[in-house]
């Protein structure tokens, strides 16, 4: 009889630790499926179509143009075996290629090195000039193509520098570009002026030195809304007749989504004498005003 109340005992123990057993595992797997899941955290940099630089090194931007004999033979020669698809192309664009004589120079564009530039004019005299840019790439990945600017002195479509095909084929050129990093902005921005006409030269830094008095916009900038994409602007301080800001949009990925180009807003600088004190001999500095002399601040 004790023999059995024994056994009784030990499987009522078995049966309770088992019982327990479960209830833990349970509890244990109710607990996993309230418990948070961890959550990784993914960081918001910006996204930047160009390199951040504090400051641009002087020259590093500029557009350089070249006369047929100052051209390296190597160019000269990508620029013979360009020039059929380039006449049949500008012959599209009714730009009368095999018409009169034309003359062309090589724009030499830092940012964009993979690519032969060329601007042609034709001058038939004052107000009847025809002009337009064409790109060749130099490792033969890509096309041959031209940005009408003028014909005989007047544009084919909108203006050049706003013109929507202007901006399709600089952004077919960029795409043709293949290479590892991203371009300097400014030299970016200036390359696009080029090739849509202009002789660009981008006004200097704010903290340049400005031989006694003189207009000018302001200094390039890159500015990065919305934490993606960016916005070049720039002004043109060699344009004819008075200097033009350009304003150039692109997305996150460098697609130039949208280009305008405006009379620039000038400031007027005067610079004193070195030296230069009030009447109570306290030294005077160089003071910006804008065009109606106000002080600029």
């Amino acid at each position: 009889m004790e023999r059995k109340k024994t056994v009784r005992v030990v499987l009522a123990a078995a049966v309770l630790t088992m019982g327990c057993a479960g209830l833990s595992a349970q509890a244990a797997q109710d607990d996993a499926a309230v418990a948070p899941k961890p959550r990784h955290a993914h960081s918001s940099g910006r996204v930047l179509p160009f390199p951040y630089e504090p400051s641009v090194p002087q020259g590093a931007s500029a557009i350089e143009f070249r006369s047929f004999e100052q051209m390296t033979p190597q160019d000269r020669d990508l620029a013979a075996d360009g020039e059929s698809s380039i006449g049949e192309r500008a012959g599209f664009a009714g730009l009368e290629f095999n018409e009169g004589k034309w003359a062309y120079r090589q724009v030499v564009c830092r940012a964009l090195p993979n690519h032969l530039f060329l601007q042609f004019t034709r001058n038939n005299g004052a107000a009847d000039e025809s002009l337009f840019s064409a790109s060749i790439p130099r490792g033969g990945d890509g096309r041959v193509r031209i940005i009408p600017i003028k014909r005989r002195g007047y544009s084919l479509f909108s203006p050049a520098p706003i013109n929507a095909l202007t901006i399709s084929a600089f952004n077919h050129i960029r795409g043709e570009e293949h290479v590892e990093q991203a371009p300097q902005w400014l030299g970016t921005g200036l390359c696009y002026a080029a090739l849509a006409g202009a002789q660009p030269v981008a006004a200097p830094p704010a903290n340049a030195e400005l031989p006694g008095s003189s207009a000018i916009g302001g200094p390039a900038v890159l500015e990065t809304p919305n934490q993606a994409g960016a916005v070049i602007r720039f002004v043109d301080v060699a344009a004819a007749h008075r200097p033009m800001e350009w304003t150039m949009r692109f997305n996150s990925k460098g697609k130039l989504l949208k280009a305008t180009h405006v009379p620039a807003s000038l400031a007027k600088v005067k610079t004193l004498e070195p030296g230069a004190v009030d009447a109570k001999g306290v030294e005077l500095h160089p003071v910006p005003v804008d065009m109606k002399g106000k002080p600029v601040e």
